[in-house]
């Protein structure tokens, strides 16, 4: 039988999990606040006011211990601050249990908790010091994240768990249109050649020739393999077509899959494929680029270029899951390792705190711990914003000056990182932050990428950003910039004038 502990911070719903899991698997949940308040016979509110929060640790840990021990507890709900013990975090690593961690914004959980009972949330500025104190702890921790909006979906959860490999770690991917679990690990596909468990139907692979080459025996027995392009150029409404009569020629159903392998170029056009084939199929994006692990397989964009302008034609269309195996990531040639970089740079960014210190500091962008950072990043601000309203415009950092050149060079000049980078650093520009810019500057030119605008007209550039898919209403497009990492702004208004300063810097630094 699987067996969980639940984890995360105070009013992250790790009791509404525990009961949903526990239903789930046909046991009883421990829950260890419960337990503590039993064994003192009196709230947890008054055991911190009479006698200490310290009295109240000791007493935690030893519940906590005993229950994870304990064989005829399949499913256990921490308190939010048991991961402070050295001793239960030890346990958890021994690997007995499934460690999910309940994952809560902490707007979200003040509210829940203020005024609720909870010692450690009378006061905010102690309590935000607190989540982010914790949140390395949990993220450390777990085998799986789950959103706290989804904690009385654990049975599904669990489905999804299934023989989950010691290598991989999950990310419960929410949104509204649908939920997904995203499989992110050492040796998911070269090795071990693993499925999502909830994933039936016959497999479609549609490949880039590289991936196809390294990898394509790694998806087994799939109904048709199909293989295309890897460049900007092919992803194009006449490549859909060759896709769509592809998959009608050889007989699939709604009831089959399309496996995208490869970077992001096959995940848009591949995703875009299956949401417009017979009204829409599943699919599952395998990706093998840093680019798309860390940005481009998540979130249900699909889509195709136009000459027009890129991403012109697509459709929001969420994956059934996703297995990014960081193994594949040592094939990449160094310049589509620095393309990825861009995108890592750009998501610390909008993150801040670890994740930015983490990568400012030199970290390996394709060790797991960033690759799995990266894509939570993006996940979280997708469950909250899932078709570009308001929050989710802040993943165009960077790319509306980067899509203008891509458009302004035919596709062809830069790959999409490349242009990223440049458009990274004319927002931060546009955002008054010299110091931060040359800091990204710096750490582009390190990776290898370009920082000086080479084989584009930067007035073709401005000029192409007016047709930006971002666009609400006629005249300037809508930026995105940075007051300093963790701290974007979406929908800023730019000055023409000053947009132009910003991208004819690029060509003559």
């Amino acid at each position: 039988m699987t067996k969980l502990a639940l984890i995360g911070f105070m009013g992250s719903g790790k009791s509404t999990a525990a009961r949903a899991g526990a239903e789930a698997l046909a046991c009883r949940p421990v829950d260890i606040d419960a337990e503590v308040e039993r064994h003192f016979d009196k709230s947890i509110e008054r055991v911190f006011d009479e006698q200490g929060e310290a009295a109240f640790r000791a007493k935690e840990e030893e519940l906590t211990l005993k229950a994870l021990a304990r064989p005829d507890a399949p499913v256990v709900a921490l308190g939010g601050g048991a991961i402070a013990s050295t001793r239960v975090r030890e346990m958890l690593a021994q690997r007995d249990r499934l460690v999910v961690w309940m994952d809560v914004e902490p707007d979200v959980a003040w509210r829940r908790a203020h005024g609720a009972g909870r010692p450690l949330a009378r006061d905010r500025a102690r309590f935000d010091a607190l989540h982010a104190e914790r949140e390395p702890l949990y993220a450390a921790l777990a085998d799986a994240t789950v959103p706290a909006e989804r904690a009385r979906e654990m049975g599904t959860v669990i489905d999804a768990l299934a023989r989950l490999p010691a290598s991989a770690r999950v990310l419960w991917a929410a949104s509204a249109s649908g939920d997904y679990p995203a499989y992110i690990g050492s040796g998911l596909i070269t090795t071990l050649r693993f499925w999502p468990p909830t994933v039936a139907g016959r497999r479609f692979l549609i490949a880039d020739e590289r991936a196809a080459a390294h990898y394509g025996q790694s998806i087994e027995a799939p109904a048709k393999r199909i293989e295309i392009s890897a460049g900007e150029e092919g992803k194009t409404v006449a490549q859909a077509e060759v896709l769509w009569r592809a998959l009608a020629r050889a007989g699939m159903t709604r009831g089959d899959v399309v496996v995208a392998l490869g970077g992001g170029v096959v995940g848009d056009l591949a995703g875009f494929c299956a949401a417009t084939y017979q009204r829409g199929v599943r699919y599952v994006q395998v990706p093998t680029t840093l680019l798309a692990q860390v940005d481009s397989a998540y979130g249900g964009k699909t889509g195709v270029d136009l000459p027009e302008a890129k991403n012109y034609v697509g459709a929001y269309h969420q994956p059934a899951a996703v297995v990014a195996d960081t193994d594949t990531l040592r094939t990449l040639p160094p310049a589509e390792v620095a393309a990825g970089y861009a995108e890592v740079v750009k998501t610390a960014l909008l993150a801040g705190g670890e994740l930015w210190q983490s990568v400012r500091m030199g970290a390996d962008p394709g060790s797991l711990e960033i690759v799995f950072a990266c894509a939570r990043t993006k996940l979280r601000i997708v469950a909250r914003d899932e078709r570009d309203g308001s929050l989710r415009q802040v993943l165009n950092l960077g790319h509306t000056v980067g899509h203008a050149l891509e458009t302004a060079t035919g596709y062809r000049r830069y790959r999409h990182g490349e242009a990223v980078g440049l458009g990274l650093l004319a927002a931060l520009r546009l955002s008054g932050q010299p110091d931060l810019r040359a800091e990204v500057q710096a750490l582009l030119a390190a990776r290898g990428l370009p920082t000086r605008l080479d084989g584009a007209d930067p007035d073709e550039i401005v000029a192409a950003t007016t047709a930006d898919k971002k666009r609400t209403t006629a005249g300037s497009v809508p930026f995105v910039l940075l007051e300093s990492p963790g701290r974007p702004r979406p929908g800023c208004p730019v000055d023409p004038a000053e947009l132009r300063a910003a991208v004819r810097e690029l060509a003559t630094q």
